[in-house]
């Protein structure tokens, strides 16, 4: 843990902390200097990841939490300020990645990824922002282009990450009088486990090649890439700075 960092005391909760972008995020606020409450429905990476970051000397907490359910999502927040008597950053993460055509997509594909990247994203602001109502805050959404703009092969997670988008920017105004900030960004195709298992799907190579091409910076991106985005829009540096969603996506929606 770094002394003096840009979040540095600050106690927060990241969701989906357990790999790929919120890991990274846990990761980069460590170093930062911030108290942690980290959680993900996966226990065992979970615990890898709590032992990474207590070996960095962070204060750290884990909870295993599914944040599609209310209980449990409450549970999470509750978690922050019962250790720390406060919570100051939310960054709401945890998310899954169907990749379909609508001709492909199922009833379940739609319910999953809307009870966990719609829902979930609404149960973590929801909870968060109740807790931070007497002392201001800073929210983090997780969009993705994909919440900005049309992709093919996207007819599940897309309309997903355009509620991050609208729930960040109706947030934002309504929770500013209370000195709470809200703010998500939107990757692009970024070099997750969960993307470089495309290399090795029927058809996944070929899929990346082609949104390689499709990204102005002729690459992808890194979790860690993201995750100094994350920090900034939380950190006191992005103090004025709220309804936006800032996209991490090497040019691409600059097309």
């Amino acid at each position: 843990m770094t002394n003096g960092g840009r979040l540095s005391g600050k106690v927060s909760l990241i969701t989906g902390a357990a790999h790929g972008i919120g890991h990274a995020t846990a990761v980069w606020f460590a170093r930062e200097g911030a108290r942690l409450v980290v959680s993900d429905v996966d226990g065992a990476a979970l615990e890898k990841c709590h032992a990474e970051l207590a070996e960095s000397g962070a204060e750290v907490t884990t909870v295993i939490a599914d944040v599609s359910d209310a209980t449990q999502a409450h549970r999470m927040v509750q978690t922050a300020v019962d250790v720390y008597n406060r919570l100051d950053v939310v960054v709401a993460n945890a998310g899954v990645i169907p990749l379909h055509e609508i001709t492909e997509a199922t009833e379940q594909d739609w319910d999953e990824v809307m009870a966990v990247d719609g829902k979930g994203m609404f149960l973590t602001c929801k909870y968060g922002i109740d807790a931070m109502l007497a002392t201001g805050g800073s929210i983090v959404c997780l969009s993705s282009i994909s919440g900005v703009a049309g992709q093919r092969g996207q007819s599940t997670y897309g309309p997903a990450k355009f509620v991050a988008s609208g729930l960040t920017k109706h947030l934002a105004v309504e929770c500013a009088r209370h000195c709470i900030r809200v703010n998500a960004v939107a990757p692009g195709t970024i070099r997750t486990n969960r993307v470089r298992r495309l290399e090795e799907e029927p058809g996944g190579p070929e899929y990346l090649e082609d949104i390689v091409r499709l990204h102005p910076a002729g690459r992808l991106g890194e979790p860690s890439e993201v995750a100094a985005a994350i920090g900034f829009l939380a950190s006191d540096e992005a103090s004025f700075i709220t309804g936006v969603v800032l996209p991490v996506d090497g040019g691409y929606l600059a097309q």
